[in-house]
């Protein structure tokens, strides 16, 4: 509604109605719930049991009163909301993204803690909405989890939408006044803000489980595994954010099918996290799979890197889609990874990721036929743009004239 004019309509400033929002959050996260209904599992002739478990022995877990006993067990107990160490934060109050959603007023001023993909995600969402946000990340860049070059282009994106952002930056003390949080920060400056949302990350819950009663080698990361997803007692297997190493649905129900392939079907399948896509749903989307440029650069591989612009993609343009680009990276010839920002790119990453699975040479993407116009012709380009210089080279010209004068 405020880009209209791009398109030839009047801008128009909504008028943001808290709580119908947040039904709307409501009533998604109850359908996608359908799926996890113990009476949908009962019919598959589960018994759904809820309580506290934990074990007592390498075979039995106890459940309240009930002891349960079995000869192999998965544990999945998922993650939860990592609070970083800030002196008096528990007293001046704090959402995480498992509780922002029960807020029905509009925050005006609202302080984000990290820049993660649940930091960054959330704080355009209640920037767009109408609050004032600040985002607070330790790192000296935004989203230091991705490449540098999509960190600053994200940056410049929420920037541009009115965020502040504050990198390099610790935050010493937190208190409440009145209504008002106050975060002292380490460089002596203080931000206020009515609502503070705390994304510094998620921690494997193995809180209770009694890991070390069943014999089973854990760290503060989660629960140890090999390749099979099987812990140190071989019997037991773990799957999801409880193990790792990316805390994403898609990676749970991946390992899932490498679980179950493995204890009804008795077939010894090993995960293979090659082309595990990475996609941060702010606008545009960040998606990256495969290696990054500082990946490859650590291991020593000798690379050549493939970029275009989304300003250069015909359908970016009708659509008004503003900052983007691509990024492959090319090891020997091959797709080895890639990072995209703009539209639909959590969609337009698993062509890359497909790539990478079939280990196929960069003219996979050339030969292949994109429509027109499209997002994905972005993909084609990029190659296109970073071999382009050698059908101009001396050598090249010179063997297309010999080839016409050869062949009438």
């Amino acid at each position: 509604m405020r880009n209209g004019p791009a398109f030839g309509l009047p801008a128009i400033e909504p008028e943001i109605d808290m709580q119908c929002v947040m039904e709307r959050v409501d009533t998604v996260i109850g359908h996608i719930q359908q799926h996890d209904d113990p009476e949908r599992f009962r019919r598959y002739g589960c018994e759904v049991v809820f309580g506290a478990a934990r074990f007592v022995s390498p075979h039995e877990i106890e459940v309240g009163d009930d002891t349960i006993s079995a000869r192999r067990l998965v544990i999945a107990t998922g993650s939860y909301p990592a609070v970083p160490p800030i002196p008096g934060i528990d007293t001046a109050g704090y959402d995480t993204n498992e509780t922002i959603f029960r807020c029905r007023e509009l925050p005006q001023r609202l302080a984000v803690i990290g820049s993660g993909p649940i930091g960054v995600e959330l704080a355009q969402a209640f920037a767009r909405l109408g609050s004032k946000v600040t985002l607070l990340e330790r790192a000296e860049r935004v989203y230091p989890v991705a490449d540098p070059d999509v960190s600053d282009c994200l940056a410049s994106v929420l920037q541009g939408e009115g965020i502040t952002l504050q990198t390099g930056v610790e935050i010493s003390s937190a208190r409440r006044d009145g209504d008002t949080r106050r975060l002292q920060l380490s460089d002596g400056s203080t931000v206020e803000c009515d609502r503070l949302l705390v994304a510094t990350g998620r921690r494997p819950d193995t809180r209770g489980l009694g890991l070390d009663v069943a014999g089973i080698k854990h760290t503060p990361g989660g629960v140890t595994v090999d390749q099979r997803l099987r812990t140190s007692q071989r019997h037991i297997l773990a799957v999801g954010d409880v193990c790792g190493p990316w805390q994403f649905t898609h990676m749970a129900e991946y390992q899932a099918g490498v679980v179950l392939a493995s204890l009804l079907f008795r077939v010894p399948h090993k995960v293979d996290y090659r082309v595990v896509p990475r996609v941060t749903y702010t606008d545009p989307e960040v998606a990256e799979v495969g290696l990054s440029e500082t990946a490859a650069r650590e291991q020593g591989l000798r690379y050549d890197v493939a970029r275009f612009p989304l300003t250069d993609i015909d359908r970016a343009l009708t659509d008004s889609a503003g900052d983007g680009f691509i990024k492959i990276l090319l090891v020997k010839g091959r797709i080895a990874g890639a990072s995209l920002v703009g539209p639909h790119a959590g969609e337009l990453i698993h062509e890359i990721a497909l790539a990478i699975q079939l280990r196929a040479k960069a003219s996979a993407l050339t030969g292949l036929v994109h429509a027109y116009p499209t997002y994905a012709q972005i993909h084609r380009r990029a190659v296109n743009a970073r071999y382009a210089g050698l059908f101009y080279s001396g050598k090249v010209r010179f063997l297309i004239r010999l080839i016409n004068k050869l062949i009438p």
